[in-house]
């Protein structure tokens, strides 16, 4: 939660996004653009369809440099960075001792150092929770979220309309592969990767090379400026997880269905013994995807109840805007969690049922 004394951040885009008539609100201590004037179902459809820019320079990176850095964030995520090849990036989870969920994280191979992105009301505890162990593998850690901007341009014509602005061969990096290049003059880490379920990519670039880029993006007349609430809605047909919605320091990866995060063969890693110990006691919960029927729309708090008793509440749910249905998720019982099982979610004092479904909601014919 935002502490009220602390002054909001802005991204250096902020005033753009002003200028376009955004509606900005407060955000993981950032003013943060939530929509623009084309609303949140037309930027969204311009994502599945299109071509969508949203200003992400909240999230938070850190560098790990020092010989051991691979050594480092493999001991302080779960999943193998080992296995990375050089110019690849990979999708984890941070943990404390008690094997539950401290972030998500993003993880970045370099040749001689290592990345890591991560959620940005997360990033200052994150940075805490991993320093502890730097003089152990004698690493250095620099948080350089104040001075990166990240910029996601995601859909299926990302590719074509971005080729122009760069030298980079974009069709030569991969899905979760990265390059260093120079885009619409500027020096930048090409990573394709987002949270959409499109193809796209993510830009990392210095502060003074925000607005040039945004501007080069704009020219084109052929993107779209997106805001948090069509990312919301995006991520979640994909049934991508969100921090602080689907999985917290409550949870641990098995339960949250990120089971395939946790690389219990690579040796020792923070909460490795915890999960060790869940797996063989079993486990009790699990989050699912379900679907309601109607124009019922489940928002995040609501109350879930299985076999009648109480079970938590709708973690994230919305109107699909691509499905035209409601869609969600929540933590059940592991018996509850089969597809197909159903269960009922109080919406105005009215118990309604929904049915689980395996994510993702939508699939689509694409690369991914």
């Amino acid at each position: 939660m935002h502490n009220v004394n602390t002054p909001l951040k802005r991204t250096p885009l902020h005033e753009i996004h002003v200028a376009l008539g955004a509606k900005i609100v407060p955000f993981a201590g950032y003013e943060m653009p939530v929509q623009y004037p084309t609303g949140i179902t037309a930027e969204h459809k311009a994502v599945r369809q299109g071509c969508g820019v949203f200003d992400v320079s909240h999230m938070g990176e850190f560098w790990i440099n020092g010989p051991r850095a691979v050594d480092f964030v493999n001991y302080v995520t779960t999943n193998n960075v080992a296995a990375l090849a050089v110019g690849q990036v990979q999708y984890s989870t941070i943990l404390n001792d008690q094997g539950t969920i401290e972030d998500d994280c993003l993880v970045y191979r370099y040749a001689d150092k290592v990345m890591m992105v991560v959620n940005a009301s997360n990033a200052p505890k994150d940075f805490a929770h991993i320093a502890r162990h730097t003089e152990q593998f004698g690493v250095t850690l620099h948080d350089a979220t104040d001075e990166m901007t990240l910029l996601a341009v995601q859909g299926p014509r990302t590719a074509s309309l971005l080729q122009p602005m760069t030298t980079t061969d974009l069709s030569a990096i991969g899905y979760y592969h990265f390059a260093e290049g120079v885009f619409a003059g500027e020096k930048a880490i090409i990573s394709r990767t987002g949270y959409t379920g499109e193809d796209g990519f993510e830009l990392y670039i210095a502060n003074a090379s925000a607005a040039p880029i945004w501007k080069a993006l704009m020219a084109t007349d052929q993107i779209t400026p997106a805001g948090l609430g069509s990312r919301d809605s995006l991520r979640l047909e994909m049934g991508m997880a969100l921090y602080g919605n689907d999985i917290d320091d409550t949870v641990t990866p098995l339960e949250a269905n990120l089971a395939w995060l946790v690389k219990l063969a690579k040796g020792d890693f923070v909460g490795r013994d915890a999960l060790v110990k869940q797996k063989e006691g079993g486990i009790k919960k699990k989050l699912v995807g379900f679907t309601m029927q109607d124009r019922n729309f489940p928002r995040h708090g609501y109350p879930v109840f299985y076999q009648g008793a109480p079970s938590g509440v709708v973690c994230s749910g919305t109107m699909s805007p691509t499905l035209g249905y409601a869609i969600g998720t929540a933590y059940l019982p592991a018996e509850g969690a089969k597809e197909g099982s159903t269960f009922d979610i109080e919406i105005r004092g009215k118990r309604v049922p929904a049915t689980v479904v395996k994510p993702p909601f939508y699939k689509h014919a694409s690369h991914l």
